[in-house]
């Protein structure tokens, strides 16, 4: 029995007809479908180049990947660099830094906002750190002119993990083109559904050639005549077919996720505003719980899902709430990873260390949990989520 799913499919005509025509193509890797929701997402966000990919993990990897490559040593990083993140994210948000030889730095979170402690993040700052890569958490973008602020005067710049935050601004700036790259998913609860997908977004032309060769094999089949990797391609193709320059890997999208996100595209704008409404609900509901605290959102969220942190107050503990949810279908999970530090047999391989405390991580660990939501309307679900939490008032 479920009466309150975490997510829901977005899918119709206009998906399916998507699919049979990539079907009747008989083209089904990287083409023009992939290369027009390229440039429709580029359009979109405001950002000069998007590059596809095939998940937003991966989007995650080659963005760090790119750094290592670049010729311009404002962004270059090399082994040992250290690169600040939140307590609480996904899990590739950190393995590509581990990967890549980062030192990884952890800084705790804001109870309220879910996303870093700011206060936390200025004094976590030392002259080895080189980047903050920043992760918009449950659809809540951070303050990125405090986060400007803080290190301004210092050779740090900014990254964004975006990909559960889709659609959501900042003083009318799309999530996710704060920094010098941002990525996105576009995975089945994700704010657009293209199977399995991601996105890098950028403005520097250089990184941008660089992902175009890191997404393939790192060859050079893929970029313009004249690049900022190769510089100038010669005309014969047979020549330019196995080219390599730079260590790759294949993370090439599909092109039926390429022709599904072309269509899922045009909805965003009404998935944000239904989104943004269930949100409006859920925060008349609960904003005063005497028991359950919600997420205090920074700028326009696009509200991924509903965050229930349980107070200290409460009369019940995280289990027998999980439990009670689960009794009326209501299905529920932990808040992203939790506080990832608990992860101890991944962190042996990391490089690591953590800055001051991270009370609200744990206390959201033991004590957090959300609910879905959805890109149609669920005034009836949250509804029977608020009667039912409601009842021990």
């Amino acid at each position: 029995m479920t009466n309150y799913a975490l997510a829901s499919s977005t899918w119709d005509d206009n998906e399916y007809s998507a699919i049979q025509r990539v079907i009747d193509s008989d083209m089904f890797t990287m083409g023009k479908e992939v290369a027009q929701y390229e440039k429709d997402f580029s359009e979109f966000f405001g950002s000069k180049y998007t590059l596809m990919v095939s998940s937003g993990s991966t989007a995650n990897l080659l963005m760090i990947a790119a750094l290592f490559f670049t010729k311009n040593e404002a962004l270059k990083l090399k082994r040992g660099d250290e690169i600040i993140v939140p307590a609480v994210s996904w899990s590739t948000t950190y393995f590509p830094l581990q990967q890549y030889g980062i030192k990884v730095k952890f800084v705790d979170i804001d109870r309220n906002t879910l996303n870093m402690d700011l206060d936390k993040l200025e004094a976590a700052i030392t002259d080895n750190t080189r980047a903050i890569l920043s992760v918009n958490l449950l659809g809540n973008p951070n303050d990125y002119a405090r986060m400007n602020k803080i290190i301004a005067g210092r050779d740090i710049f900014i990254l964004e993990d975006n990909c559960e935050s889709m659609g959501a601004t900042l003083n009318d700036k799309q999530a996710g083109t704060f920094g010098v790259m941002g990525t996105y998913s576009s995975f089945f609860s994700h704010h657009i559904a293209t199977m399995e997908g991601g996105c890098i977004v950028t403005d520097d032309e250089e990184l941008y050639h660089i992902l175009l060769c890191i997404r393939a094999h790192g060859w050079t089949r893929n970029l313009p005549k004249f690049n900022e990797v190769s510089g100038e391609k010669s005309d014969d193709p047979f020549e330019e077919s196995f080219k390599f320059m730079l260590p790759g890997y294949n993370a090439r999208p599909l092109e039926m996720s390429g022709a599904l996100g072309i269509e899922q595209l045009k909805k965003l704008p009404s998935f944000i505003k239904i989104r943004r409404d269930n949100a409006k609900l859920f925060q008349e509901l609960f904003e005063n719980h005497p028991y359950l605290s919600i997420q205090k959102e920074t700028g326009s969220s696009s509200w991924f899902g509903f965050s229930l942190i349980i107070k200290e107050n409460a009369p019940y503990n995280r289990a027998e709430l999980v439990k009670l949810l689960t009794k009326n279908g209501i299905e529920c999970r932990p808040i992203v990873t939790g506080n990832f530090l608990k992860n101890t047999e991944v962190l042996e391989y990391f490089d690591y260390e953590v800055s001051g405390t991270l009370e609200a991580s744990e206390y959201l660990d033991k004590h957090g949990l959300f609910v879905g939501n959805h890109q149609n309307e669920i005034e009836k679900e949250i509804k029977l989520l608020a009667k039912i939490l409601n009842e021990d008032k």
